[in-house]
């Protein structure tokens, strides 16, 4: 694997400097995340480091990523909302551009937009750090989860806190009469059937 001096150097120079900032506050959160979830810290700040990396990307130059360079392991119905064609495409560019051959961090780069019903831990953090970061995020929103880790331990505790981000982007997708692909449906499902009784009303 490429160094982290080069991976932020080339990452400074295909993002636009909002999307960097991002990058930076999502690995920082992410080494966090891991070290309560008792994870890799490191492996974490990287796949939140990368997470983002074909996201400055035009969408045309993604499909045709997808198309000639992924060619499987994704769904049609993943392509019908260009905001899924990063995380699909970013993928397959973390290996190529950074040489990283990590397995959980690919498939944690592959899952953080619409998830997967069996995400795992290293999954999910990734997952949460990109929506909890402090560069960009909204700061009332991320308070919330925040207290949601910290009020329910262990897993139920990150599960919950994606559930809730689940609820406020599938609230997002429909207001803006945006394609909801299926497998975010499922996703929330599942989190529903798993730990849905659990959410506090707000």
């Amino acid at each position: 694997m490429k160094n982290i001096d080069y991976i932020k150097k080339w990452l400074s120079e295909n993002l636009s400097e909002k999307r960097y900032n991002h990058s930076i506050g999502c690995a920082d959160t992410a080494k966090k995340l891991a070290q309560m979830y008792k994870l890799d810290e490191e492996k974490a700040y990287i796949a939140g480091l990368v997470h983002d990396s074909a996201k400055n990307f035009e969408n045309t130059e993604l499909l045709k990523i997808i198309r000639n360079e992924v060619k499987t392991g994704f769904l049609e119905s993943e392509l019908k909302n260009p905001k899924t064609f990063h995380a699909i495409a970013g993928a397959y560019l973390i290996q190529k551009e950074f040489d990283i051959t990590d397995s959980e961090i690919i498939q944690a780069v592959r899952n953080h937009t619409i998830g997967a019903v069996d995400m795992t831990v290293f999954d999910k953090i990734i997952f949460l750090a990109d929506k909890i970061e402090p560069n960009s995020r909204d700061e009332k929103y991320t308070k919330k989860l925040w207290k949601i880790l910290k009020d329910n331990k262990g897993i139920i505790g990150l599960d919950l806190a994606i559930l809730k981000c689940f609820i406020e982007t599938i609230k997002s997708l429909t207001k803006r009469k945006l394609y909801i692909c299926p497998t975010t449906i499922d996703v929330y499902n599942n989190l529903i059937d798993n730990v849905g009784e659990l959410l506090e009303d707000e």
